[in-house]
């Protein structure tokens, strides 16, 4: 086993299916100059034709990914953040992920779309979590990862995937460390994973959110209430059986999501376990999410706009002591 950080775990994913599968190639903007870091080296080691640096052209590049995918290659396309693939909706939405129902099932439509959660007064334009679009959106997968091992075993799932999958990257989880093995594995996308058990309170989250969790479970822990963490890692399809599971466990939930509340991940949660595991609840659930408002580009007001500890620490000692 090595210790990496997410970051490093990204690119690794990508080298190794390049060398797997000459079917793979990358595309986006400045994917030669690697501008966050997750393509360091691949321009220089695959050359041009498969790693592609494109003008900034979203719509362009994304259907010329879906033209190749549907000819046989298995393309991955970097957003530099994920407020870029709005230019890209209507071949998203009403294409990609459209296509092979509208061939019945004829067709397949293996792309990965990277996607870049930035952060950190980015202000509102590159702030966005776009991933809570595409749950509702048709024919797509949407997985989250919050760990080295999950990034790098998503990713090469999502790769050799035969329909469109959204991978989402958050920067604030970029040098988070961990353990991965030295051979080759996939982690199966629509499964869970619990990253801190615990008996008094379920949180479900995903991404940088999920670390937010677990940081908030361990300061809980001296006070002497025991946070479960359950990391989604796949916001769609959901594993439902380990969420309804934890819950059962503890009656209590609280769902994050950094994104505003309506139609969002957390709420969608909730309402699951609102649907099919409502005899277990001791407590009303609890969402914690951002405000609805465009995010502000001073990191104070950011703070405020967003997810942060004290928000969690509430919400759990509130469904606690209900």
């Amino acid at each position: 086993m090595r210790q990496i950080m997410l970051i490093q775990a990204i690119n690794e994913a990508l080298r190794e299916e390049l060398l797997r599968d000459e079917n793979v190639f990358l595309i986006g903007e400045d994917l030669h100059t690697a501008t966050f870091g997750q393509t360091k080296g691949l321009f220089e080691e695959f050359g041009p034709e498969r790693v592609v640096s494109t003008p900034i052209s979203e719509a362009g590049f994304t259907g010329i990914s879906t033209g190749a995918a549907i000819a046989g290659l298995r393309p991955v396309v970097e957003y530099m953040t994920s407020n870029f693939m709005y230019v890209a909706m209507d071949q998203l939405v009403n294409q990609v992920g459209k296509l092979r129902y509208m061939y019945g099932g004829q067709i397949n439509i293996p792309i990965v779309f990277r996607a870049l959660n930035i952060g950190g007064g980015a202000a509102a334009q590159h702030s966005d979590n776009s991933a809570d679009y595409f749950l509702h959106a048709v024919g797509f997968k949407v997985v989250m990862p919050s760990t080295p091992y999950d990034a790098k075993g998503l990713l090469k799932s999502a790769i050799r995937d035969d329909n469109p999958v959204i991978f989402y990257e958050e920067m604030k989880t970029f040098m988070v460390k961990g353990e991965i093995p030295d051979e080759d594995y996939v982690v199966p996308i629509g499964k869970g994973d619990i990253k801190k058990e615990g008996k008094d309170v379920t949180i479900v989250a995903a991404g940088y959110p999920r670390v937010l969790a677990s940081s908030v479970a361990e300061k809980l822990e001296k006070e002497g209430i025991s946070v479960e963490v359950v990391d989604a890692r796949s916001l769609y399809p959901i594993d439902e059986d380990l969420i309804l599971e934890s819950v059962k466990k503890t009656g209590r939930l609280v769902t994050l999501d950094d994104a505003p509340l309506n139609g969002s991940f957390a709420s969608e949660i909730a309402a699951l376990v609102a649907e099919k595991g409502y005899s277990y609840l001791k407590a009303p659930i609890k969402r914690v999410t951002r405000i609805k408002v465009p995010v502000p580009h001073s990191k104070i007001e950011e703070e405020y706009v967003l997810l942060n500890e004290a928000k969690v620490i509430n919400a759990v000692k509130d469904v606690v002591n209900y």
